[in-house]
């Protein structure tokens, strides 16, 4: 019995797997199970910044495992302590608490957790608690009962009813919507800074400014997704400082990256004092309120650790920078039709489609279809809704690793002429 029939037997079917089984890594490359080596662009959605195996994180892992794998968030363990300082000082740079997770979706609940506590602390003039999370159209949270409410995305949410109440969705950069949109049940916004499961979309300096005006205008929560974008992928170490780095949010999510491939997210709230008696935002969620039995466990911790000092040190947030340039550069020497645009930060960039020019198959999207031909010419990407293919190589990608990408890029997106589909 080979992989597929396996998982077609064992495994529940809610991922539309491409048929590909992908046995070894290195760098920026996979090898499947006959021995085809294919150049990855995808790195586990971002999850792998240093690319497969990188050696720091491996010697990283296998010394931690040797000494200890788990115990309980009831004691105290070097590594998520020395992992907390390092996101605090180094990358942040901002006073505030950390909580470990497993994953981004678990860190978000965790940040819609938080701004229901602050609402009971501060709740409206007539005593009732403040419980609204306002988020965005087109954004990504998760697939948790919390996060998938904060999400807005129907198509995420369908068959899943009722979902949680308190949320409202508005229009992503549109600062105009954002007047009169504070209700009295409102305590917080949640964000990403840029929206990669929705299309590679960048807020603009002019929305953050106007969101980070209107939430000290009515004391309420400015949180950031950074799930997807922080820790050096979009050209500095917190995404949101790329287009407004005087912004000072209230709390902020992580996960994929900054494990460099293992499972691990945190969420941060800022140390600031909320009250006239000096009570911290990061103090509302004290003892009882909220637990992980895995999140930050020893392992992790190691893994993510190296992970975030390699990216640090080797100042991977100016590869990034470089990077974005050559590819932006290079697609738009093609002046191909079937390209709308690049959109996207650092390695995180979209390329816009034309779906006029590119024939697809009932079911089928223009960007599922491109990311299907690459795979066939050895190039893994990932689509970002129907008409965006997405690129998320590693963060120490090379100038020879991006151009044999692009190459590939180019030579199937060229098959998609005006004159051939008329």
């Amino acid at each position: 019995m080979n992989t597929s029939e396996t998982f077609n037997d064992h495994v529940m079917a809610t991922y539309g797997r491409f048929p590909l089984t992908l046995v070894e890594g290195h760098g920026a490359r996979v090898r499947d199970d006959a021995g085809r080596e294919y150049l990855d662009f995808c790195m586990g959605i971002a999850a792998c910044s240093l690319g497969h195996c990188h050696p720091r994180v491996v010697d990283a892992i296998r010394e931690q495992a040797g000494k200890l794998l788990h115990v309980s968030n009831l004691y105290f363990t070097d590594n998520q302590g020395l992992l907390a300082k390092e996101i605090n000082q180094n990358h942040v740079g901002l006073e505030g608490k950390i909580f470990f997770s497993n994953s981004g979706a678990e860190a978000n609940d965790g940040l819609i957790k938080s701004a229901r506590r602050y609402g009971h602390l501060k709740p409206q003039a007539n005593g009732k608690p403040r419980f609204e999370v306002v988020t965005f159209k087109q954004s990504f949270h998760g697939r948790t009962l919390g996060s998938m409410s904060a999400t807005g995305q129907a198509k995420i949410q369908q068959g899943f009813d009722p979902l949680l109440p308190g949320f409202r969705y508005l229009p992503y950069n549109d600062v105009a919507a954002l007047e009169d949109s504070v209700k009295d049940e409102t305590v917080a916004f949640l964000l990403e800074p840029l929206q990669g499961e929705g299309g590679v979309n960048v807020a603009s300096k002019e929305f953050l400014e106007a969101l980070a005006i209107l939430c000290k205008k009515h004391d309420l929560l400015l949180m950031f997704d950074e799930v997807q974008a922080g820790f050096g992928r979009c050209g500095e170490a917190m995404a949101w400082r790329v287009n407004a780095p005087d912004i000072e949010p209230d709390g902020i999510s992580w996960a994929k990256g900054m494990g460099g491939g293992v499972p691990i997210g945190c969420f941060w709230l800022n140390d600031r004092a909320v009250d006239e008696k000096g009570t911290k935002l990061s103090s509302l969620m004290g003892p009882g309120s909220h637990g992980s039995t895995y999140g930050g466990n020893p392992l992790v911790c190691a893994a993510s650790l190296e992970t975030l000092r390699e990216i640090r040190e080797q100042n991977l947030a100016k590869n990034a920078i470089k990077m974005e340039g050559r590819i932006r550069a290079e697609i738009a020497s093609w002046k191909l039709p079937v390209v709308t645009e690049v959109r996207g930060l650092g390695l995180l960039l979209g390329i816009g489609l034309n779906p006029n020019l590119i024939p697809v198959s009932e079911g089928e999207t223009c960007a599922l279809k491109v990311v299907k031909s690459l795979m066939v010419k050895g190039l893994l990407l990932a689509p970002a809704g129907p008409e965006t293919i997405r690129l998320l190589p590693p963060l120490n990608v090379t100038d020879a690793e991006i151009d044999e990408a692009l190459a590939l890029i180019k030579g199937v997106l060229s098959e998609f002429l005006p004159e051939q589909i008329s």
